[in-house]
């Protein structure tokens, strides 16, 4: 049986939104700590690790095999080269 953690804290629309667009926007693709330091709004880690759950769940975003954040979802620039320099599955 899997221990459940207890949220102490679910996240806002606004913030979700400020954690796709700061994801969206960035210039590489940050690491998860990265990301969260160089948010404009602090929050509390354990929200923050909850939202990047769900955009990886959801497939809006992926790890890299070096633990980056890439914002895959809905063709943008970013992962259309991520896609075309990547090695195929059964390669």
């Amino acid at each position: 049986m899997q221990a459940r953690t207890e949220v102490l804290h679910y996240p806002r629309l606004d913030t979700v939104l400020m954690i796709e667009d700061t994801i969206k926007n960035a210039r590489d693709y940050p690491s998860r700590t990265r990301l969260w330091q160089r948010l404009p709004k602090k929050m509390m880690y354990q929200t923050y690790k909850l939202v990047i759950n769900y955009l990886i769940d959801s497939r809006k975003v992926m790890l890299t095999q070096d633990d980056k954040l890439v914002w895959i979802f809905a063709g943008s620039p970013k992962s259309r080269k991520l896609l075309a320099e990547s090695v195929p599955v059964h390669a």
